[in-house]
């Protein structure tokens, strides 16, 4: 072979290498140029330029996910020098996992005049694809990627700097099943979609197919614009409070728009169920997102009433005035000429005080004017305040508010629920109150009132002062050493109370009738104590008491046998006069009491299921003397037309009691008992596995000798029990009884029960007995939900928050089938009251006997997971009538919740059926359909 033929051929041969070199070279990048949007899928590419991960190698530990920050300010692509495996993006320092990526060091400059002004942080679970020439990266395996207040998370991302445009997809799982749905959320809004595409440059985003969250709505949307500034344009588009994909209900609009954290306003909308349209249309709609307070319309809603006609009701208008204060009205309007208004302002100040005032006026108009009886035209008022202070405000003083007060009829025609029906009561109260540091002194000042609506009787007390002198110890040294002596012990307080109180019927509010049955008085009580031991198992605890009493009227009964009896429906009555002035009477107690305690057990033994019994005694015994020094204070007051006469005070029914008549030397007894014991119970973790029962928390009785009385010397016999059953049966029961005879026109004589052939301690005068017992089942969401009341609580203002639960409590009452627990299968309460009464009542013409009982019980149960029957009820044994009894039913229905509440019984009978959302912010659009009844 020549050698010019050897030098053509290593030539060529030279030649053929490079053009080979170059193929293997140039296809990567044409396969990698059509290859699209799948360029993972070439690995020959990949592990040349290692711009994407390796696959996983064998025997290698679990694939880590690839995080990566990179900065897009600068476009050449730097490895950073001795670092092997890293890729940095210049302008920033951007690593990727260097064990699971191997770069060579090279320099690729690539042109660019595209520039963002914050760090882009992107990361994924399965790969990161980086293309460099075309200044493109991919992202697969729940991608995320952060830029600014973006966060976008999605099963693939792709990013293509040239047009600063990233998009988001889902992708198939091995099961066709599409997952990874792209989530972006921005300044507080969520957006999830199948395709996001935002923009780095503008900082717009087109989104496709979207369910965004606003506050508790859900906007639906094929086609979703979001601006630079956050507002967002919407194409067919629904708005709807139902969490489902697919939702129960939706107001569908073709276009809308929404401004950040204030409102979504669209054009015609139309209400579909279950994707089917209806017939409802509206011209418009805004739906408010706002946070915090906005002063706006409040929806009425349209009711019928059998009495007052078609109506409107709650209607008004929310007034915010900013941070400490706001006001609600609400208005009630009816097509018979009823109507009533509410002002309800609140106000607080943080760690000072809170309150709310709720003023209501109401005109009820029911029946025909051209029948004067059967028409009622009612005018009538309501007021509620209620005032809480801070502890932490200006301690040692407290201020607190809670007034209700109206007209006795308010509740009859303008209060429907089950509750505030049955409670014929109203009370209020208003105090001041004042300790001293450092020093034994406290004051206290209130005005209350006790309003009777089915009597209508009131009973009004202002002022109600008391100051007090804390138990002080006036030879007691400043450091005691070693064991104190008897006199150390020696304790003296004072107490002084005094009392302005009128009682009168509502209609003489204001007027001379009350002033006139005003009552004024004052006690002073100065107390002087000390106790003692004595041979180690007995206390002696000697005492002195004195109380002196102020009168500014003498009340004297006398019998007017012309004066008609209502209460007997017979002639003769007493007549009441008043005398004022001023009147001072003065008590002395001294006592010296012995107590101990007694403690038996008896012992079952270790094989029996009762291992033992204890029973404990406290049994005291006292002697005390009190001198008469309530001489004309007493006197015989006739109270028939036989003559029969009762030994009564001048001062009868006072304001601060009266003291004891007579001079009284005796002995005084008592005795309190506990019962309990010991059973064997395989749930105890104790080494004896026993479990302590109660069997009576206390029973016992007192009573006492008068030694220096002329008759009568025995007192009546209190006797009292109370027990607490297995942990779910309270009782509690008390009684009078009376040793000496009485005869058919209710006249004691003095003579002993017993002593007459009869087994008896006494005669029963007045008795009690109270049972109550609740059954629920088990809630097994019970523990989140403390926890989320507890972040609730935690999270607000707790003045606030009082404000807002008295509010919430209202509407309960009023709405009881649209306020159920569905997570409780069952709960029933249960209550009984049986009072017994046996004496003399003067007005009443002799001896009268009362009986009243009374059962009460209330609960619900689920008929199935989503449906629910309750009722509140009770039976009034004394007359044989059933109370007033509120029946409801109520079906979950998801998003939304219908109601069914039903009174049968009584002087209001009514029925109610509503649907209406569960979210707050679509409260007023619910469907109601009522009917009430009056029995006038």
């Amino acid at each position: 072979m020549s050698s010019s033929y050897k030098n053509n051929y290593k030539k060529f041969l030279r030649q053929t290498y490079l053009v080979i070199a170059g193929v293997i070279i140039a296809v990567p990048f044409i396969i990698d140029a059509t290859a699209g949007i799948k360029p993972h899928a070439f690995f020959g590419f990949n592990k040349i330029f290692a711009d994407t991960v390796p696959t996983k190698p064998k025997n290698a530990g679990p694939v880590k996910p690839v995080s990566a920050p990179i900065n897009l300010k600068d476009t050449a692509i730097v490895p950073k020098s001795g670092d092997s495996g890293a890729i940095k993006l210049a302008g920033d320092s951007t690593f990727l996992d260097s064990t699971r990526v191997t770069v060579d060091t090279f320099k690729i400059p690539v042109a660019s005049k595209d520039s963002l002004d914050a760090t882009v942080t992107a990361k994924a679970e399965d790969s990161m694809v980086l293309m460099i020439k075309e200044k493109q990266f991919y992202l697969y395996g729940n991608a995320n990627v952060k830029y600014k207040t973006v966060d976008l998370t999605a099963s693939k991302v792709a990013f293509d700097q040239g047009s600063g445009v990233m998009s988001a997809t889902q992708t198939k799982d091995t099961a066709g099943k599409f997952i990874g749905r792209p989530v972006m959320n921005d300044g507080g809004q969520s957006f999830e979609s199948d395709t996001v595409e935002y923009n780095f440059t503008s900082q717009k985003a087109m989104i496709f197919h979207t369910k965004s969250v606003y506050g508790e709505g859900y906007v639906h949307s094929e086609k979703t614009k979001r601006m630079a500034d956050n507002t967002i344009f919407g194409f067919k588009n629904g708005y709807t409070t139902c969490d489902l994909d697919t939702p129960h209900f939706s107001f569908r609009a073709k276009k809308i728009k929404v401004i950040p954290d204030k409102l979504i306003v669209s054009g015609p909308a139309n209400l579909e169920i279950q994707g089917i349209p209806t017939p409802l249309f509206i011209p418009f709609a805004i739906f408010p997102i706002t946070q915090g307070q906005r002063s706006g319309l409040l929806p009425p809603q349209f009711v019928v009433n059998q009495q007052k006609g078609m109506g409107l009701e709650n209607g008004g208008y929310y007034f915010g005035m900013g941070e400490h204060m706001d006001l609600t009205v609400r208005g009630d309007v009816y097509s018979y000429g009823s109507w009533s208004l509410t002002a309800s302002p609140t106000y607080r100040k943080r760690y000072k005080y809170s309150g709310g005032l709720t003023i209501s006026f109401a005109n009820t108009r029911l029946g025909d004017p051209s029948v004067p009886q059967e028409f009622v035209n009612s005018r009538d008022f309501h007021i509620m305040w209620n005032h809480s202070m801070d502890s932490k405000a200006r301690p040692g003083i407290n201020f607190g508010a809670s007034v209700n007060f109206g007209t006795s009829s308010y509740n009859q025609y303008n209060v429907y629920d089950y509750s505030t029906r049955v409670n014929n009561n109203i009370g209020s109260s208003i105090s001041f109150s004042k300790t001293w540091q450092n020093k034994p002194y406290n004051l206290t000042v209130s005005l209350s009132d006790n309003q009777n609506l089915q009597t209508r009787d009131v009973s009004l007390t202002f002022p109600d002062a008391n100051f007090s002198v804390q138990t002080i110890y006036p030879f007691q040294p400043k450091e005691v050493i070693g064991t104190p002596k008897w006199y150390q012990k020696v304790g003296i307080s004072y107490t002084n109370q005094f009392r302005n109180q009128a009682y009168f019927k509502d209609s003489a509010f204001g007027k001379q009738a009350m002033f006139d049955a005003l009552q004024t008085g004052m006690q002073q009580t100065v107390p002087i104590s000390f106790s003692i031991p004595v041979m180690k198992a007995f206390t002696l605890s000697p005492g002195i008491t004195l109380n002196e009493y102020w009168y500014t009227k003498k009340i004297t009964k006398n019998f007017n046998p012309n004066k008609f009896n209502y209460s007997t429906g017979t002639r003769g009555a007493l007549d009441t006069t008043y005398t004022p002035g001023f009147y001072a009477l003065h008590e002395l107690n001294t006592s010296l009491t012995l107590a101990t305690a007694l403690y038996g057990m008896y012992d079952f033994g270790p094989n029996h299921k009762i291992r033992k019994i204890r029973h404990v005694m406290r049994p005291s015994i006292g002697m005390s003397y009190r001198p008469d020094l309530s001489s004309g204070a007493y006197y015989n007051m006739q109270y028939d037309a036989q003559g029969h006469t009762s030994r009564v005070s001048y001062f009868q029914g006072s304001v601060i009691g009266v003291p004891g008549e007579g001079t009284f030397g005796g002995v005084n007894f008592g005795l309190d008992n506990n019962l309990e014991m010991k059973i064997y119970s395989k749930k105890d973790t104790s080494a004896n596995h026993e479990k302590k029962v109660k069997l009576l928390d206390g029973f016992g009785f007192n009573f006492n000798y008068n030694f220096v009385q002329d008759s009568f010397k025995l007192s009546p016999i209190s006797l009292y029990a109370r027990t607490n059953l297995f942990d779910k049966l309270n009782i509690s029961a008390s009684g009078t009884l009376d040793p000496y005879v009485i005869d058919a026109a209710g006249i004691r004589h003095d003579k002993y029960i017993w002593n007459t052939g009869k087994i008896s301690p006494g005669r029963l005068t007045n008795a009690s007995v109270t049972m109550s017992t609740s059954f629920t089942s088990k809630d097994k969401k019970a523990q989140s939900k403390m926890k989320e009341l507890d972040s609730l609580q935690n999270a607000q203002d707790p003045n606030i928050m009082a404000a807002a639960q008295q509010r919430q409590l209202q509407q309960i009452r009023n709405h009881p089938g649209e306020y159920v627990d569905f997570d409780i299968p069952w709960r029933l309460d249960l209550s009984y009251s049986l009072a017994y009464t046996n004496q003399v009542l003067p007005d009443s013409g002799g001896f009268v006997k009362r009986i009243t009982q009374y059962v009460n019980f209330n609960g619900d149960f689920s008929l199935t997971p989503k449906w629910k029957i309750g009722m509140n009820s009770g039976f009034d044994f004394t007359n044989m009538k059933i109370a007033y009894t509120n029946m409801y039913i109520s079906r979950d229905l998801h998003c939304w919740q219908m109601s069914i509440n039903l009174v049968p019984f009584g002087t209001l009978r009514q029925f109610s059926i509503t649907i209406n959302p569960k979210a707050g912010i679509l409260r007023d659009l619910r469907i109601n359909r009522s009917r009430q009844f009056y029995d006038m």
